[in-house]
């Protein structure tokens, strides 16, 4: 079960003026279940997109990177799930190539306006001829309307759909802004095997939109992970449809573009944290926060250090207060002249550790209160200068394995 996660509420998921998607049952892996989607995207909206930096990346991530550096302009996406279409070679990239060509042709665009998004197993050959055959009823299906039916659509090995949007006012006009994402597993950033999608009808300069989605990227999905895999798949795409009566944003710096920049990162936050909330077998969400640092790097090193341990992320799972495990992840995070006796830690409001030794109050029973909570918050104070950073993880449990132990079966 996802800790302390719902299904999305309908209400907050608001219709993009400019964009209408289109949700169909193609039979990519499984019978009877959304595994096909087509996003329409009105001529004159803004895209951009950060991707995986696994060097293995798959055929589709490939073909988005080409198809954005053409700069002809997106016009539609095209996401399956069930295959990931990545370790197939020159025949994977023709296959997601040949998907975007048939969807193109049935909607009078060319193919390099398609994004191809793909998610599932990786090193099986794309079913092309099941995605194209289920072209017609994912394009009748297309409404502006269809976020759930999306968020279900991109899933994998979710447990629950993952949307959230929101409202804002600028310039005395309301603004839309609404996401979605998929993943549980594989996760780390960088980014890792999950998708997100964000989209607003604001009016963005499209010279800010690749600024726009690095920095929602990094405020968001570069700051979880679940077990340290970078995946071959992820992607992050944001779109502005500029169907917005507000006066076109050309600085993120401007009132107007903090406030939307603000209003999007919340939901974007809200969409990478689902993913850690519903990691694989997860029963804990865990918020790491590292401040005294000479750097945000170094911050984010040492939280990513104590996240990726199997040890720490093992005894949170059993509400085991083996905390000397923390702070000898913080010690090999690789921070040359860390002094350890400036290094203070808590959970929560339990103070754990003074100047890198243990703090003469602390009491075991304290520790473990704190651990048995489902929500828990790691603190580790470096002493070393201004800088902080935040990093959200998951705990390590027995179903973690078996998921992925049967994963393709």
């Amino acid at each position: 079960m996802p800790v302390n996660l719902s299904n999305p509420n309908p209400a907050e998921l608001f219709p993009i003026a400019g964009l209408r998607i289109g949700v169909a049952e193609a039979g990519i892996r499984k019978a009877n279940r959304k595994d096909l989607t087509v996003v329409l995207i009105d001529k004159g909206a803004s895209v951009a997109g950060v991707f995986t930096q696994n060097r293995f990346c798959a055929a589709p991530v490939q073909i988005c990177r080409d198809h954005l550096a053409s700069n002809v302009g997106v016009r539609a996406m095209l996401i399956n799930t069930g295959n990931a279409n990545a370790g197939t070679g020159e025949d994977g990239r023709q296959r997601a190539l040949s998907t975007c060509r048939a969807l193109a042709a049935r909607i009078g665009i060319m193919p390099e306006e398609i994004l191809p998004f793909s998610t599932g197993v990786i090193m099986e050959s794309l079913p092309s001829d099941r995605i194209e055959a289920g072209l017609p009823a994912a394009l009748a299906d297309a409404q502006e309307g269809n976020w759930m039916r999306a968020a279900e659509g991109i899933m994998t090995t979710d447990t629950v759909a993952k949307a959230f949007g929101t409202r804002v006012i600028i310039d005395g006009v309301a603004i839309s802004i609404t996401g979605i994402s998929k993943g549980a597993g594989m996760i780390r950033p960088n980014m890792a095997t999950m998708l997100g999608f964000l989209a607003t009808d604001a009016c963005i300069s499209a010279t800010l939109m690749k600024q726009l989605a690095t920095e929602l990227a990094d405020g968001s999905f570069n700051r979880v992970t679940v077990d340290g895999d970078t995946s071959t798949n992820d992607s992050f795409v944001v779109i502005a449809t500029n169907k917005a009566a507000n006066a076109p944003i050309d600085s993120l710096t401007s009132p107007a573009g903090q406030k939307l920049k603000l209003a999007m990162l919340e939901v974007a936050k809200k969409l990478a944290q689902a993913i850690v909330r519903d990691g694989e077998g997860a029963t804990k969400f865990i918020a790491i926060e590292v401040t005294g640092g000479k750097s945000t790097q170094e911050c984010r090193q040492v939280a990513y250090a104590i996240a990726h341990s199997p040890l720490v992320k093992t005894a949170f799972f059993a509400s085991d207060p083996n905390l000397g495990r923390i702070l000898a992840a913080v010690g090999y995070a690789g921070i040359e002249d860390l002094d350890q006796s400036t290094i203070d830690l808590r959970l929560d409001d339990v103070l754990v550790a003074v100047k890198g030794g243990r703090n003469p109050g602390y009491r075991e029973e304290d520790g473990q209160r704190v651990m048995k909570k489902n929500e828990i918050t790691v603190k580790v104070e470096l002493g070393r200068g201004d800088a902080k950073d935040t990093v959200w993880t998951c705990d390590l449990s027995q179903d973690y394995v078996t998921i992925n132990a049967d994963y393709r079966s």
